[in-house]
């Protein structure tokens, strides 16, 4: 008998912890006969009881309930794993609804004999729930049909830790509009390292990104504090993207639970990608795949080269200061350089741009003599600033300098191909459904 999986909402129970629950404490029916006949006549006893972790048996002691009971149950501690309900009279479940105090249904897998019910994920800490069930009983003359109902306590979170999240980009103020290329960033309260997988699974899940249009997508584990989300390829243009935590009231270990977070929303721009051919000393600038504009343009020379592959725009400045000592070159050397720079699109924290270079104009086109950054004159680099925004994508082909690394210098996550990046992932699967966004083994809200 399928129950329905489907949780409506944007709230807190899209923590999704786990996949179905397999246990072997199944409830027996007792022979039919008279004696299970008679007993069809009185009160409906029901178990209620956690489980140990997600697809794990569930804990004893269990709580034995008569069905329209006045009071609820409360479920002792922090539920650590899965809530399971099991039918200990002769009888059979034939729908199980369980929804929060908003309304909502939480997703959970009934057995297949009719005797018991699963949550698919644990219920969050504070909680309060109605599980409404249509039970039918075999009675003399034909099968008797009840609705029945039980309210479900969950204790509050112990005080503790608290894990939270704060998600990038910047700010996320409704509105603000990135390039296609922009990955979401979540920078965890606390580190949750790679030696307790079962935690990153449990912080991954409830972790959630959702974009219209749908574009499928997956976190990377950066480090132990930090993940990464991205497209497979790239945001759709003109996305709305949403990205909220579901890991308040959570257990995510002994002593850290989550708490609450700040979501995050923003839209992509058209696709806009600066195409830099290090070989040709060109720059090509597309918009939505038209070619805008061809610039001549100098690159990182023999010892400064610069660094091949995708890169992202991280901001803009109308003017910077460039020293040579903030790449490691000594002050007095002849290759030092203290320079106002105008027009200038950062790609890397260690200071790579795009800029204006009116003392190249000679080079461009033909010759690379820059110290890393990519130089161009004042108008092509003012033109090039207006066009471009945060998270657009600057590509550089054909040339000499070292890869362009996933992490720690800017946002290089495209250069990892996508069995590579769902490898850093905690879940260790691959997203099921084209065009979705986010983990198949996390209910739909």
């Amino acid at each position: 008998m399928p129950s329905r999986r489907y949780v409506q909402g944007w709230g807190a129970l899209s923590l999704a912890v786990g996949a179905v629950l397999v246990t072997t404490a199944a409830a027996q029916d007792p022979a039919p006969g008279r004696a299970a006949v008679a007993a069809a006549r009185g009160p409906a006893l029901l178990t209620v009881g956690t489980c140990s972790v997600t697809g794990g048996l569930c804990r004893v002691p269990r709580t034995t309930v008569t069905l329209d009971a006045p009071a609820p149950v409360e479920l002792p501690g922090v539920a650590t794993g899965p809530v399971d309900l099991a039918l200990r009279t002769p009888g059979r479940l034939t729908d199980v609804t369980v929804t929060d105090r908003r309304g909502r249904r939480i997703a959970g897998r009934a057995g297949g004999d009719g005797t018991r019910w699963t949550s698919e994920v644990p219920l969050p800490a504070g909680g309060a729930y109605t599980a409404r069930l249509v039970l039918e009983e075999d009675r003399p003359g034909g099968v008797r049909r009840r609705i029945l109902r039980l309210a479900v306590r969950t204790a509050k979170a112990p005080v503790g830790e608290r894990l939270t999240v704060a998600f990038g980009p910047g700010e996320g103020a409704p509105g603000r509009t990135y390039g296609v290329g922009q990955p979401v960033t979540a920078q965890l309260s606390h580190p949750v390292p790679a030696a307790e997988p079962g935690a990153r699974r449990i912080v991954e899940r409830a972790l959630e990104v959702r974009s219209e249009p749908r574009a499928e997508g997956a976190w990377h584990w950066v480090d132990a504090d930090t993940l990464h989300y991205r497209p497979r390829v790239y945001w759709p243009s003109g996305a709305t993207v949403r990205v909220r935590s579901g890991l308040d009231g959570a257990r995510v270990t002994d002593r850290l639970h989550g708490g609450r977070s700040r979501p995050l929303t923003f839209t992509t721009g058209s696709r806009v990608e600066a195409v830099t051919d290090v070989a040709a000393h060109e720059m090509r600038v597309y918009r939505d795949g038209r070619l805008l504009r061809v610039i001549p343009v100098t690159t990182g020379k023999p010892g400064f080269r610069t660094r091949v592959g995708t890169k992202v725009v991280l901001g803009k400045e109308s003017m910077v200061r460039m020293r040579g000592d903030s790449i490691g070159i000594a002050r007095g050397s002849r290759e030092f350089y203290d320079l106002k720079v105008r027009w200038a699109t950062r790609v890397t924290w260690s200071g790579e741009y795009l800029h204006a270079a009116p003392w190249s104009l000679d080079a461009q086109g033909s010759e690379d003599v820059s110290h890393g950054c990519t130089g161009m004159s004042t108008e092509a680099a003012r033109w090039l600033f207006r066009t471009v925004r945060e998270g657009d994508l600057v590509r550089v082909v054909h040339g000499y300098g070292e890869p362009m690394t996933p992490f720690g210098n800017g946002y290089g996550d495209w250069n990892l191909g996508w069995p590579e990046w769902l490898r850093g992932s905690a879940l260790g699967v691959r997203p099921a459904r084209p065009g979705s966004a986010g983990s198949p083994l996390r209910p739909a809200l």
